[in-house]
């Protein structure tokens, strides 16, 4: 079950995601979580807006750790967040470019969300930015609305190679149009994602667009997927479907709410054992023998369902 990701060995194709403010769900936050991907043996991807700095995480010990970046108006803000998740040793930026604005999130709007005052994104603390004000909307997108800068495009990538030797993901590419400006603007890799759904109503699952990037990578780059995996078989589905991996986001919040590292550790075990028992009972013996021919895909529906071993 063990793979690589961009060279680094890794003990199965389950990553963990940037989910931001990680302190609201348990006191130790994204620490909590960096130990336990360390423990498994696997990648933890640290958002922008975390609630511990990328030196606060370096801290806990050794793992293999990617940095989510959002680009800032203030280009020189970037360089900073690059150039310090360079110096904690972090090993790839993740740039999200789906959020240009922050989709309508009537939950944060209704309830006015912001940051309790106890915490901070840690990666600003000391730059008058790490703050969300309240207002009569959503804190978080009044603060999207004044810092990210909504002109990026993809010369920025070009622009983040010229700032950081590291490896430059992708994330939010559902299209073979965008697949194939990624691969010529110089992409490590693309992550598939919707951003969990939360940036554009009826956006597609990611697994239905999964092929079609992989199909238009041609084998150029490694693709991702990120979103909607909640058991092993999703994990399977989409290595079948031709991802280098997954990367969950909700299970670890989840999980980490219920019992901090310790549940992080669990959901992890968790979907590494209804991995190796889908690909057991579908007679793959490694991850190189996972193919399409062990699922069927709806042509009608954002459906994939695992099939009976080929024996």
């Amino acid at each position: 079950m063990a793979t690589n990701v961009l060279g680094f060995n890794i003990s199965m194709p389950i990553m963990i995601a940037p989910t931001a403010m990680q302190r609201m769900a348990h006191p130790e936050g994204e620490l909590a979580t960096a130990r336990a991907a360390a423990s498994a043996g696997t990648i933890m991807t640290l958002s922008s807006w975390a609630t511990s700095s990328v030196e606060e995480v370096n801290s806990v010990g050794p793992g293999i750790r990617f940095f989510q970046l959002y680009v800032y108006k203030d280009r020189t803000i970037v360089r900073q967040l690059v150039r310090r998740a360079e110096m904690a040793g972090f090993k790839a930026i993740a740039l999200t470019v789906d959020t240009p604005r922050l989709g309508r999130r009537e939950a944060d709007i209704k309830n006015r969300f912001t940051l309790p005052p106890h915490l901070v994104l840690k990666n600003f603390e000391g730059l008058d930015i790490g703050t969300m004000d309240k207002t009569n909307d959503s804190g978080l997108a009044s603060y999207v609305a004044s810092q990210v800068d909504r002109s990026l495009c993809w010369e920025d990538v070009k622009w983040l190679q010229t700032i950081t030797s590291l490896p430059i993901l992708v994330k939010g590419v559902m299209t073979a149009e965008d697949t194939r400006l990624a691969v010529e603007n110089g992409a490590a890799g693309i992550i598939v994602s919707n951003h969990g759904a939360r940036q554009l109503d009826y956006v597609p699952a990611t697994i239905s667009c999964l092929e079609e990037v992989v199909r238009e990578a041609k084998g150029r780059l490694p693709v991702f997927l990120d979103g909607g995996v909640r058991r092993g078989t999703d994990v399977f589905k989409a290595l079948a479907l031709g991802a280098a991996g997954v990367f969950i986001g909700r299970p670890v919040l989840y999980s980490l709410a219920v019992d901090g590292e310790a549940g992080v550790r669990k959901v992890l075990q968790m979907l590494r054992d209804e991995l190796e028992i889908a690909m057991a009972l579908s007679g793959c013996t490694s991850l190189r023998e996972i193919t399409r021919a062990h699922v069927l895909v709806a042509a009608d529906a954002d459906t994939t369902v695992p099939r009976r071993a080929r024996l």
